[in-house]
């Protein structure tokens, strides 16, 4: 995912505005608040991923997620959230399988998508097989097929995300990511503001630093929310084989390390990501993953990192709450 968020910023360039008004501050929130999404990816993905991600919103601190359509635990949390409508809920659009034993394959069918299909009849596992296969027409259909799944089920999205920054890793797939939104008018996970955060992450330069603006300024010409910042980190914190057999050692390690990275959040709006699991003994026929997303999830509800966030005086935000300010904007200018 970094190398293909570093992508993204090289062919769209990079915001790094100092001094510039911050996303935050045009939707209305206090002049130099740091304005932050808990964000879960993954719903949908297992039963595990659904357990853990439902428990770390509702008990813990996360507050924002989104569903990978064509897995199989989908309708699950879907039933759920049908239940709790106030879940800040979108799509973690989907074009790759990953997993060894694991798969899925495009809800658009082969015959209309032959190019994200491989020899076992799932999608990709790699992000460069995407990109070596598949055209920007099928990248565009399939995730027109995740959306119009989700809302045939009765569930509308709140935003648009890309599950293994799949969408960012052509020009080509970009356009059509952003395209797909504003037309679907759903806020797209985007990065268009100072981007301290992820440039950093990626030693990142300032090249082609307009077409960034650009990018961010057309999502925001078009009525959406635009983000300032994205924080990608978490899942490369790695926890010891220590840690991983110890709940109470894995929660203080990845408590700390979030902890640290709001500490370096700046003002404006900005995205974590994390991957919350509540592992059963199932997920590791999945997934060798399992203790760093076990490990998301007991941070998320552990109560120090409530009261940090209390303390710093953190304003916690959704993609839902973001669209309902942008569209109280556009009602004022009408």
């Amino acid at each position: 995912m970094k190398r293909i968020i570093f992508l993204m910023i090289c062919l769209t360039g990079l915001a790094q505005l100092k001094g510039q008004t911050t996303y935050a501050e045009k939707l209305g929130y206090p002049k130099g608040a740091k304005v932050v999404i808990l964000h879960i990816d993954d719903l949908g993905m297992s039963y595990d991923s659904n357990l853990g991600s439902i428990e770390a919103m509702t008990k813990g601190v996360a507050n924002s997620c989104s569903v990978m359509m064509p897995c199989p635990w989908v309708p699950g949390f879907v039933h759920f959230l049908k239940e709790n409508p106030s879940i800040d809920a979108g799509l973690h659009l989907t074009l790759t399988s990953e997993w060894k034993d694991y798969r899925w394959g495009p809800l658009s069918g082969k015959p209309k998508t032959p190019g994200l299909v491989d020899q076992e009849g799932a999608m990709w596992r790699g992000v460069g097989d995407v990109v070596k296969n598949a055209s920007p027409d099928e990248v565009e259909t399939e995730i027109r097929a995740q959306v119009e799944r989700a809302r045939t089920m009765g569930f509308e999205p709140t935003h648009l995300d890309s599950h293994m920054g799949t969408l960012f890793a052509t020009p080509a797939f970009i356009e059509r990511y952003l395209k797909v939104g504003i037309e679907y008018k759903i806020p797209v996970m985007f990065p268009g503001g100072h981007n301290t955060l992820i440039a950093k992450d990626l030693k990142a330069t300032s090249a082609n630093m307009e077409m960034a603006r650009m990018a961010g300024k057309k999502l925001w010409d078009a009525g959406l929310p635009v983000l300032d910042d994205l924080h990608n980190d978490s899942y490369g914190w790695k926890p010891t084989p220590e840690m991983a057999g110890d709940d109470k050692k894995l929660q203080a390690y990845k408590t700390e390390k979030y902890i640290d990275a709001l500490k370096s959040v700046k003002p404006g709006i900005t995205m974590v990501i994390m991957h919350c699991t509540n592992t059963t003994e199932v997920f590791e026929h999945i997934s060798d993953s399992g203790p760093n997303r076990r490990g998301d999830y007991l941070a998320m509800i552990d109560p120090k990192l409530k009261q940090f966030i209390e303390k710093e005086g953190i304003i916690l935000t959704t993609w839902r709450e973001m669209k309902e300010r942008r569209d109280r904007m556009s009602v004022k200018m009408d």
